[in-house]
């Protein structure tokens, strides 16, 4: 099989598995403890955490903290329900629905439009109340790199916070300043179920999840020494080979461009992280390709909304029809994608288009 899904999840990296195998240990082994028992196992446990706080805060900007969640989906619960009560959450049209669901659950709600390339400029207003501003970095189905400078700065011209999803950018690009920041691990090559929130220093958040109070008294629950350390060396190693992935990936991108020459591209060319190809063929049945080349893993859109249904949300925002999104197909490629992997799925996926008559 071919895995060209890389804004769905990445493959899970060897030393992120090795970190967390001995924080799996059974009966007889040390490195189950809870990491805030008072006792030796507890200690060992919790200085694992501190390791891979540090690890993962070295791609974060400075004076900030790491608050590890179970996600990003969390993280920006967190942030937006925990930043404060009342005002308005304005948030950009092409954000994940972990922020766009949450801030018109959260109360009154502000959509800011994109332009045609993907991307949300700062020509627009906003409203007078404004308390939390949400632009992500990279778009997980367009790959659009958003001016999230300019957006933290507007923000703060008018005396609102400034939240951005990271997911996308992390261990990839420099993250921009931010008042807070979400990630994902499992999206830089680290294990599922495990997160983080970056908060600005002298930044203070409501608890909006009670219990024990564990990560800084904000937000509750064991946390698991195994998820994290692998999210530690996750991140060290993305910061290790961030240029060596960077200068791979466009690689990848021109050939990929080259080999889908007839297909027409969903989002910006430049601004734009290359590791993401959402691409469209006039009159494509996108469901009878997935089906007829099953051996290439790849997307009809972002994987939190496969088999909804509904057109993209982000193809929409951007000024496509139902018709053209839903002819829409995403490719995402890094680390461990070979050229090869790239031609082999570029011919399949041409021919099975083609033998839909296109």
């Amino acid at each position: 099989m071919i895995y060209l899904d890389y804004q769905a999840t990445t493959p899970l990296a060897p030393e992120a598995r090795d970190a967390m195998l001995r924080w799996l240990d059974g009966p007889g082994g040390t490195g189950f403890g809870n990491p805030h028992s008072a006792h030796r196992m507890g200690r060992q446990a919790k200085a694992a955490i501190e390791l891979a706080r540090d690890q993962v805060a070295a791609l974060f900007p400075p004076n900030g903290r790491v608050i590890f969640t179970s996600g990003a989906t969390e993280a920006l619960n967190l942030a937006i329900r925990g930043s404060g009560r009342g005002g308005t959450v304005s948030y950009s049209a092409i954000e994940h629905s972990a922020v766009g669901d949450t801030a018109q659950d959260a109360g009154a709600s502000h959509m800011l439009n994109v332009a045609k390339n993907g991307q949300c400029n700062t020509r627009q207003d906003l409203p007078a109340d404004t308390r939390l501003v949400c632009v992500m970095q990279v778009n997980n189905e367009i790959g659009t790199i958003q001016p999230t400078v300019e957006w933290h700065r507007k923000a703060k011209e008018n005396n609102a916070l400034f939240l951005c999803d990271a997911v996308q950018a992390y261990g990839k690009i420099e993250l921009t300043g931010a008042d807070m920041i979400a990630i994902s691990a499992h999206k830089f090559h680290g294990p599922k179920g495990i997160g983080a929130l970056w908060l600005r220093n002298g930044l203070d958040l409501h608890e909006v999840q009670t219990g024990g109070g564990q990560e800084f008294g904000l937000r509750s629950g064991t946390l698991s020494p195994a998820l994290i350390a692998g999210m530690g060396a996750a991140a060290a190693e993305a910061k290790d080979r961030m240029e060596q992935d960077r200068d791979h990936v466009e690689k990848l991108w021109h050939r990929a461009r080259d080999l889908f020459g007839d297909w027409t591209l969903n989002g910006s060319d430049e601004a734009r992280w290359h590791g993401n190809l959402n691409i469209r063929r006039k009159g494509l049945d996108v469901g009878r390709l997935m089906s007829e080349v099953r051996d290439v893993m790849f997307s009809a859109g972002s994987a939190c909304a496969s088999g909804s249904g509904r057109p993209s949300h982000v193809l929409k925002a951007i000024g496509l029809s139902d018709k053209q999104a839903k002819s829409s197909i995403r490719l995402g490629f890094g680390r461990y994608t070979t050229l090869e992997d790239i031609e082999q799925a570029a011919g399949k996926i041409n021919a099975a288009a083609e033998a839909q008559g296109l």
